[in-house]
C-alpha cells in the first residue's frame, strides 16, 4: 500500500509537470470548484444571519399592562409626595442646622430627578396620573412642614418610615418586572428594550431611596421622640396612599 508521504509526493509538481495540469487536478481534488465554494459560503453566511436575526418580541399582556399602569401611577404620585416633603422641610431643618443643606439638596435633587423620569414614562406609555394628585400634594406638604416643626431627628424620622416603604415597593415592582423579561426569555420571545430600561430605572431609583433611609437613620432618625408611634402612622399612610393611587 502506498504511504501518505508518497501519495502527496505523487501529486506534487515535479519540474516536468507543466503548472496547467497540476492547477487543473489540484482544485478538482483539494479545494472544490468555484460553484461549491460559492453555495458553501452563501449557507455559512445564510446560518449566521439566522443566528444573529433578532427574536420577535411579544406585547405585554394585559395583566402585564396592568401591573405598568398602576405602577408608573403609583411611581410618579410617591416621587411627587417627596419632593414636597423635602421642600417643606428643608428651610425648617437648615434653619437650625446649617450643615445639613447639603444632604437635604442632594436628597431633594434626586427626588426631583426621579419625579421628571416618571412623569416621562407616563407621557410614553399614555398612563394618567393619579385624579387624588392635588391631595397628595397638599397631604405630603403637610407632612413635611409638620415634621420639620417637631424638630430635625422628627424630619429625619419622616424619611425613614417614607423611604422603608417605598424602597420595599420599588424593590416589589423590580422583582416583577424581572420576572416579566425571565418568562419572555424562556419562551424564546423578544424582550422590549423599554421593559429592561424600566427594570433598570427601578434599581437605580430604588437604590437611591434607600440611600435616603441610611442618611435619615445616621442622622439620629431613631432619636426622634415617640419615634415608633410616628413612624408607624407615616408608614401606614403611605400604604393606604399606594393602595389608593394604584386605582384611582
Amino acid at each position: 500500500m502506498n504511504s501518505p508521504r508518497l501519495m502527496r509526493r505523487a501529486i506534487s509538481p515535479s519540474s516536468s509537470t507543466p503548472r496547467s495540469v497540476y492547477g487543473f487536478l489540484v482544485p478538482a481534488l483539494l479545494r472544490g470548484s468555484p460553484q461549491t465554494r460559492s453555495a458553501s459560503t452563501a449557507a455559512a453566511s445564510s446560518t449566521l444571519d439566522a443566528a444573529q436575526a433578532p427574536k420577535p418580541s411579544r406585547s405585554l399582556s394585559q395583566h402585564h399592562r396592568d401591573f405598568l399602569d398602576g405602577a408608573l401611577r403609583v411611581n410618579h404620585a410617591g416621587e411627587l409626595a417627596a419632593t414636597l416633603i423635602y421642600e417643606a422641610q428643608t428651610p425648617l431643618v437648615t434653619r437650625t442646622h446649617p450643615h445639613l443643606r447639603p444632604l437635604m439638596k442632594n436628597m431633594y435633587d434626586q427626588e426631583a430627578g426621579h419625579l421628571r423620569k416618571f412623569e416621562a414614562l407616563l407621557a410614553k406609555h399614555r398612563v394618567r396620573p393619579t385624579v387624588l394628585y392635588p391631595v397628595w400634594r397638599v397631604a405630603a406638604t403637610f407632612l413635611g412642614w409638620s415634621t420639620a416643626v417637631m424638630g430635625r431627628e422628627a424630619a429625619m424620622a419622616c424619611t425613614e418610615a417614607v423611604e422603608t416603604e417605598i424602597g420595599g415597593h420599588y424593590n416589589s415592582q423590580l422583582r416583577t418586572v424581572l420576572e416579566m423579561i425571565n418568562e419572555m426569555d424562556a419562551s424564546g420571545e423578544g424582550v422590549s428594550q423599554e421593559l429592561r430600561e424600566l427594570a433598570e430605572c427601578l434599581r437605580k431609583t430604588r437604590d437611591e431611596e434607600l440611600e435616603h433611609l441610611d442618611h435619615a437613620v445616621d442622622n439620629d432618625a431613631k432619636k426622634a421622640e415617640g419615634h415608633e408611634l410616628l413612624t408607624n402612622v407615616i408608614r401606614g399612610g403611605c400604604q393606604v396612599a399606594i393602595w389608593i393611587s394604584k386605582k384611582i
